[in-house]
This record gives structure tokens, C-alpha cells and sequence, in this order.
């Protein structure tokens, strides 16, 4: 037996996940391509997005949804998917009233709330797409190019702001002729607005119904953008099928345990951002699980609302970036009781954003078996804002950081070999059908078999066991 083999034999069993199988078949072509996906088929999914509210609000009335703090205490606000549902209908009924064109963009510039999670169900439940804008591009820009630019390529009926003052500057610097502003605290002083509060009241009629049973997996969810880190950002069609299709890959590979306490989340990823605005967002949902809104952020400053958040709350799911975990790590190391409360439901840790650095894992794992006396599982995807996100994941007990995994049933990978490396490209229910408004784009970001071509690499951990998973690689160089 290898030194690296013993040592594993001797550390402490993972806390159990009854992961998929990896069952992948692999096509190897006679140019060097390889197609992977997995031999199991996607289980049933809903059709669209608002059904698991309307499920929970049904099966589960006082379970909470959404919880956030809020006043001078800053005590929890929270929000049962029972208290949801109604509140969802009655904004529908008013964007209903509103008598918009059919699939009429409602743009949210605002981060992470209880109001925009329910607007967003809103416009779904309405048939209008929810478009969740970086509110960097609001509060932190001085000229307000991208959002200037977002609001001509989408033209949103509606825009939605926590604060009206907050946002007054960057409203002003728009075209609002013929769009209806809805404010959620403050209303502006020179712009006429409509209280969210006010639509919130709004008496719903059987149109509602009529409205949900007309939703489609084709329909338009969200427009989500792209970075725009190497131009102006792109608008992602993000059609019904698309985000429940993908909500549904990322539970049946992980699948929780009934008997496992409730699901429970605690989150700041921006919901403007497919991470946080759909690989966590929507599962949340679709399992009934509980979301805490996590107004801290892994950086000096406002690390600290998360570490008394997770005072408070005990997650059964919980990604962060390496750096959040860096800052976490170093202060469970210097709190029993936040580790312990930390660890205490936890069945899953994953990472994004960046590689995860070995002596960090470790330091993690360490901190984990001090509380449990077991070790829990790091987990994470690959994929992007035209793939709903994740198309591949890490669905089984690796000891390795940095492996993007292997594909997801109802998703195939193509490897195109490009040198030492594979160029990966991607094809399934959860790729985008394309950019919006911009057809030239969407006809150069898929080859002429379909499959989106991500700009990504990726190499096999061991290319005679494939099922060992890949490593991400970097991005195609082309030579």
C-alpha cells in the first residue's frame, strides 16, 4: 500500500452523501474527440419555476422560504412559502394590470432581498422575464455606460429598486418614458414611482391562474448578464426548462437524506450572478428548503455579519469563495461555538470562484472532525451563465480540490483535443438558446453540432480511468 493510500485509510470517514452513480459513457471519435454523459437519465422535472412555490405553499404553508435581517435590531424578517405564494399572485395581478407587451422584461436593480425574490417569482408567474442587474452598475458607476447600455439591449417595462434615494442618480440617467418604477422603501423625489407595498395589496383575480397555467419550459425566466469583464455585458436567455432542469441535475446528484434535518441555507451570492441567482436560488426552492439572506461578504468589514449569521444558523448546505472559507477557517479556529455551530447540520461545503487551496482544505477538515468527528465532503460545479449554471460536478467523496468533475445526466461534454489540453463544449436541457436581441452571438457561441463552445479547458485526472474526473485547465489558447 502507498504512503498517500494509508494516509487516507486513517482519516476520518466523510459525513455520508448517497451521491449518483458515475455510470459514463464516452464516444471516442476517430479525430480525437470525446463525447461524455452519463448513461442515467434526468429524472421528471416541473415545468416551470413558480410550481415549487405553489407545491410548498400548498404541502408546507408555514415552513419558512426566506428569511432577512432587517430594522434598527437587525432581527430575522422572515417569509413562509405560505405568506409568499399570496404575495407573489397579488404582484402578478398587478403586473397583469399593467397591461405590458407580452414577455416584457422587469428589471431589478437592486442586490439580494426578500422583495426581489418575490418580484422575481412575480414576473415568472406574469411571463416576463426577471432581469436581476449588478447594482454595481447603479451605485458604483459614475457615468452608468453597462447600465445604460443593458436598459436599451432589454427595454424592461418595469424596474424595481430597494431605495429610491440610493438608486435616484442612476434612474436619472435612464429613459423611463413609459416604464413604471417600483420602489421598496423610499420612493425618489423627481421620479414618479409605485410602492411595493401598494402592488403588494393587489386583489388577485382568476387572470393569475391563467397566467401560471400559460407558462411554458420554453418560456422566458430571467435574463441573466454576463460579466462583461472584456466588453458590454451579454443578456442570457434563461428559458423555464433551462433553470428546473438544472435545479433538478444538481439534486438527483447529491440526493438528501428524508431523514436529514430541513434544508437550510445561508447565502450572499448576488442573485444578478447565475451562481447565486440560479444554482442555489432555484434548488432552494424545488427541495422546500429554508434561505437565510446573507447581507455579510467574505471581505474585511462585512465577514462579520456572516460569522454572527452562523452564530445563529446551522446550514445543511453551504459555498462560499476560498477566500470566505480563508476567513471562516480563521475564525472557527478561534471559536468552539461558531465551529460548532457551523458543522452541526452540515452535510455538504462547496467552492467556486477559484481553485481551493490544499492547506485551506485541510485546515477546513481539521476544524470539521473537531466538531463531528467527521469529515464533510468540498463540492463544486462548472459551467457558466449560459448553462443554468452547472453541467458537471464533483458527485462523489474526492479527496482533490480543483477537479470540475464529470457531467451531469441530461448534459454532454465534448473534448476537443487543442495540444495537451481538451477544449470543452457543452449540449443539453440546461444550454440557453441564445442571447437576447443579439442573434450574431448566439450564431458564433455553438458549433455545428449544437454544443456551446464555453472557452474552457479541462484535462482527466487519470486519462485511463476517466471517471476520475477532470481538471479544469484554464481557458482555450489558440494557437
Amino acid at each position: 500500500m502507498s504512503g498517500s493510500a494509508a494516509a487516507i485509510l486513517t482519516k476520518p470517514a466523510f459525513r455520508k452523501i448517497e451521491w449518483l452513480d458515475r455510470d459514463i459513457a464516452i464516444e471516442r471519435r476517430p479525430d480525437g474527440v470525446l463525447i461524455l454523459k452519463s448513461r442515467i437519465p434526468l429524472r421528471p422535472y416541473d415545468r416551470h419555476i413558480p410550481a415549487s412555490l405553489a407545491k410548498w405553499a400548498s404541502e408546507t404553508p408555514e415552513r419558512i422560504w426566506l428569511a432577512q435581517r432587517a430594522g434598527d435590531d437587525r432581527q430575522w424578517r422572515k417569509v413562509s412559502y405560505g405568506q409568499a405564494k399570496r404575495t407573489v399572485d397579488a404582484l402578478t395581478q398587478a403586473l397583469l394590470d399593467l397591461k405590458l407587451n407580452p414577455g416584457s422584461p422587469v428589471a431589478i436593480l437592486s442586490g439580494n432581498s426578500i422583495e426581489h425574490a418575490l418580484m422575481t417569482l412575480a414576473a415568472m408567474q406574469g411571463r416576463l422575464p426577471a432581469a436581476p442587474v449588478s447594482p454595481a452598475y447603479s451605485l458604483m458607476s459614475h457615468d452608468h455606460v453597462k447600465l445604460k447600455y443593458l436598459f436599451s439591449l432589454i427595454k424592461p417595462a418595469v424596474v424595481m429598486v430597494q431605495d429610491g434615494p440610493a438608486f435616484e442618480k442612476a434612474l436619472k440617467a435612464l429613459d423611463l418614458e413609459g416604464v413604471t418604477v417600483v420602489h421598496v422603501t423610499r420612493g425618489c423625489e423627481d421620479i414618479q414611482s409605485v410602492a411595493f407595498a401598494q402592488l403588494a395589496a393587489t386583489p388577485v383575480t382568476n387572470e393569475v391562474e391563467q397566467s401560471v397555467a400559460a407558462i411554458t419550459p420554453d418560456t422566458v425566466g430571467k435574463l441573466l448578464f454576463t460579466s462583461g469583464s472584456t466588453g458590454m455585458p451579454k443578456a442570457v436567455i434563461n428559458t423555464q426548462r433551462m433553470m428546473c432542469a438544472n435545479a433538478a441535475m444538481i439534486m438527483q446528484v447529491r440526493p438528501r437524506d428524508p431523514n436529514a434535518p430541513q434544508a437550510t441555507y445561508l447565502d450572499w451570492m448576488p442573485w444578478n450572478h447565475t451562481m447565486g441567482g440560479n444554482a442555489l436560488f432555484n434548488p432552494v426552492l424545488t427541495e422546500g428548503g429554508t434561505l437565510y439572506i446573507d447581507d455579510g461578504r467574505p471581505v474585511p468589514g462585512m465577514i462579520e455579519e456572516t460569522l454572527r449569521n452562523l452564530h445563529e444558523i446551522s446550514p445543511t448546505y453551504y459555498a462560499n469563495v476560498p477566500a470566505g472559507y480563508a476567513a471562516l477557517a480563521a475564525a472557527m479556529e478561534k471559536d468552539d461555538a461558531l465551529c460548532r455551530s457551523f458543522f452541526r447540520n452540515l452535510g455538504l461545503m462547496a467552492y467556486g470562484g477559484a481553485r481551493l487551496p490544499d492547506d485551506l482544505y485541510e485546515r477546513m477538515q481539521a476544524l470539521a472532525v473537531r466538531a463531528t468527528g467527521e469529515r464533510i465532503v468540498f463540492y463544486t460545479g462548472w459551467g457558466s451563465t449560459e448553462t443554468a449554471p452547472t453541467s458537471t460536478g464533483t458527485y462523489w467523496d474526492t479527496e482533490r480540490v480543483g477537479l470540475i468533475g464529470l457531467p451531469f445526466p441530461g448534459v454532454e461534454l465534448k473534448m476537443v483535443p487543442v495540444g495537451s489540453k481538451y477544449e470543452l463544449r457543452l449540449r443539453g436541457v440546461n444550454v440557453t438558446p441564445g442571447y437576447f436581441g443579439q442573434p450574431d452571438l448566439t450564431r458564433a457561441a455553438f458549433d455545428d453540432e449544437g454544443f456551446y463552445c464555453i472557452g474552457d479547458a479541462g484535462v482527466f485526472v487519470d486519462p485511463d480511468d476517466p471517471v476520475q474526473g477532470i481538471i479544469f485547465a484554464g481557458r482555450v489558447v489558440e494557437d
